[in-house]
């Protein structure tokens, strides 16, 4: 994700942040633009205008979610919905009078956001089926009614269904060590699931299909048998060498899911990295060891494999730094040269559509 600072007074800004804590403008991020910026309100409060923008410039509301301090993204005068670009997405939040459900739909909405600006950073389509009911995105954020009616989390032609117990630390780590999972985040599972969505988008009945296959298996075979026998057997004892996680070897349908979550994760983390400028030098073998890394914006760089020669570096110093704070390693896995080829794979078709894969 970029680095945001307020136009107002030159501060640095987190992605949620409401208000300026150092000038107090309100803050507002404006989709198209992919940027948060302070905003001047009109006479009444509801109507914004953003801060250096003359009078005759667009007017802007909140999102209705922000009176739930669950969204700040702004939406234009004149749209056809109360709703930003992101809470549109929306079809259920949780029943927001049962008590502890607002902070998990907030957890939620926070990791929905910050996937949808990768999206957009992708110039990936993101719509929702309120608008195109067959090709949309939607999101339906649910919990369990009781222990034997359980939420499955998952998707289905476009429709995301999410667990809010997924949005409760102590739930989720429970169900990450029931799993024998090395990761498992509320974030995580947006990009998992979306990555679903994007298939059917991007590699179904496209002319990337028989590539897809190579690579990752025919997705034609018995999805709900090889599911059974993955949580009977478990993964084959070489997974590593052809799957970035033990679910992946389940079925060519998880394979792409899991490998598109990583490949998000790889592309926010570095564009943050470089929007603070960092620069891997690491001392005496680590420079021999080629470990030196300048972080570039991952999304203005055609060929995946230097966006391997920056991540490698990087997850090995995010890793080292969490440990001397007595933390599990952020990044607890490893790229074999066959899940790289999957990776760009995934950069070519995805990362085309921002005219980066052409080039490759």
């Amino acid at each position: 994700m970029d680095l945001f600072t307020c136009t107002h007074c030159g501060q640095v800004l987190y992605f949620e942040n409401n208000t300026c804590e150092k000038c107090g403008y309100a803050l507002g991020f404006e989709s198209t633009q992919r940027a948060l910026l302070p905003l001047v309100a009109e006479p009444g409060g509801q109507r914004y205008r953003l801060y250096g923008e003359p009078a005759s410039g667009p007017a802007y509301a909140y999102c209705q979610n922000h009176q739930h301090q669950a969204c700040n993204w702004l939406v234009p005068e004149g749209s056809d919905t109360s709703f930003c670009l992101a809470c549109d997405l929306n079809r259920t939040i949780p029943d927001l009078r049962q008590p502890g459900y607002l902070g998990r739909w907030q957890h939620l909405e926070d990791a929905k956001h910050r996937l949808v600006y990768t999206l957009l950073c992708l110039h990936l389509p993101v719509a929702s089926k309120r608008v195109y009911p067959d090709e949309g995105l939607q999101f339906d954020f649910k919990a369990d009614e009781d222990p034997q009616h359980k939420v499955m989390t998952g998707h289905a032609n476009g429709l995301i269904t999410i667990n809010i117990a997924e949005a409760d630390a102590i739930e989720r780590e429970q169900a990450r060590q029931a799993m024998h999972e090395l990761y498992r985040t509320l974030l995580g599972h947006f990009r998992h699931e979306v990555g679903h969505y994007y298939w059917d988008r991007l590699i179904k009945d496209s002319p990337y299909l028989d590539e897809y296959r190579q690579l990752f298996g025919d997705e034609r075979q018995d999805y709900a048998a090889a599911l059974k026998k993955h949580y009977a057997d478990g993964p084959p004892p070489d997974w590593r060498q052809h799957y970035i996680s033990a679910y992946a070897a389940s079925h060519p349908w998880e394979d792409w899911a899991e490998t598109w979550a990583h490949y998000l994760h790889i592309l926010d983390t570095l564009q943050t990295g470089a929007a603070f400028g960092l620069r891997l030098d690491p001392l005496d073998a680590g420079r021999q060891a080629g470990w030196q890394a300048n972080l570039q914006d991952p999304f203005q760089v055609a060929d995946f494999s230097k966006i391997m020669d920056m991540w490698l570096p990087l997850t090995f110093a995010l890793n080292s730094l969490n440990r001397s704070m007595g933390q599990p390693d952020p990044y607890p896995f490893v790229i074999s040269p066959e899940v790289q080829g999957k990776l760009a794979f995934i950069h070519r078709v995805a990362g085309g559509r921002g005219g980066l894969g052409a080039r490759q």
